[in-house]
């Protein structure tokens, strides 16, 4: 089971009645939790270069329905951000997935649902494609696969997700620059995208400029996204080789005025890799759960809640 969770602020004002501890795995990476709420388990997972803060807007409708349980990814926030292996394999979508898979067993869940924005919606997907009998249902937020985003990467998406390309370089260059100043680094990527950062609750903002500028978090992030761009795509490749397809039903969410809907085509995409498949686009950018809320809610709680016990 789960430890209480040492020396890190618990932001307790976001998620009140929540509690915090850690989960370790089986190659002692310790993942930072946050549970609460009472009714069928659901995991939700986060974004780069955010943490589990940004669910705060939606936890409170959520808790009605769910056990909700918040994740740190390794890498991020206060989980641990182990070294980054020659081939980046302990930072792989894989690896990363079983971290979570482990994370709800500790809390005695062996099948769950699970919602899951950006970089946490590549661990779910992973998630759901290697413990298909762990996933009930899968609610992925403005994500197109990530075989697909790098296949088909056009001049507007390189400009637009420049940091998928410069985070990807050999370490220490793109870790140098985080470390000079990860405050800026935040407000930067975040703020540059079209709603700027006026969706964003200043107790959440404070909370991911602190989890950036922890030791080892430039790294953790970077090494996210180098298994992204080498060993997540040889098991994305394996999966399409074999035929191998998402059988849960799946939700996908994206934003009207973001990237994803402006260069690729979500729904289907996903389409292609999965059975059940239905989504739609809603009145935001990409951080959908900040930015748009109740639209969030209205769409992903119906499909939540079918089939709860």
């Amino acid at each position: 089971m789960g430890q209480p969770l040492q020396n890190a602020p618990t932001t307790s004002e976001l998620f009140p009645g929540f509690r915090d501890q850690t989960v370790r795995t089986d190659d002692d990476v310790h993942i930072r939790v946050r549970v609460g709420g009472e009714g069928p388990p659901l995991l939700l997972l986060h974004g780069h270069p955010q943490t589990h803060a940004l669910w705060h807007k939606v936890t409170p409708d959520l808790a009605r329905h769910f056990t909700v349980v918040l994740a740190d990814l390794r890498g991020y926030g206060d989980s641990s951000k182990p070294a980054g292996l020659p081939e980046h394999e302990n930072y792989s979508k894989r690896v990363m997935a079983r971290d979570m898979l482990r994370v709800m067993q500790s809390l005695g869940h062996a099948r769950f649902r699970v919602m899951a924005h950006d970089r946490g919606a590549r661990v779910a997907h992973r998630l759901a494609a290697d413990h298909a009998d762990a996933v009930q249902r899968l609610v992925l937020l403005d994500i197109a696969p990530t075989l697909a985003m790098y296949e088909q990467t056009t001049e507007a998406f390189a400009r637009a997700y420049w940091h998928w390309f410069f985070l990807i370089q050999p370490a220490p260059l793109p870790e140098r620059f985080l470390l000079a100043d990860p405050e800026a680094y935040v407000r930067e990527v975040m703020g540059r995208r079209g709603a700027g950062l006026s969706p964003f609750d200043p107790r959440a903002l404070a909370e991911y400029i602190r989890c950036a500028q922890l030791p080892g978090t430039a790294h953790g992030l970077c090494e996210d996204y180098r298994a992204s761009a080498g060993i997540d795509l040889v098991h994305d490749r394996e999966d399409r080789d074999r035929g191998h397809r998402l059988r849960m039903p799946l939700l996908a969410l994206w934003g009207d005025q973001g990237v994803v809907q402006r260069c690729f085509d979500p729904l289907a995409e996903w389409q292609r890799v999965a059975d059940q498949v239905q989504g739609a686009a809603l009145p935001c950018g990409h951080y959908i759960a900040e930015e748009a809320p109740e639209a969030l809610l209205a769409a992903a709680l119906p499909f939540l809640r079918q089939d709860s016990a």
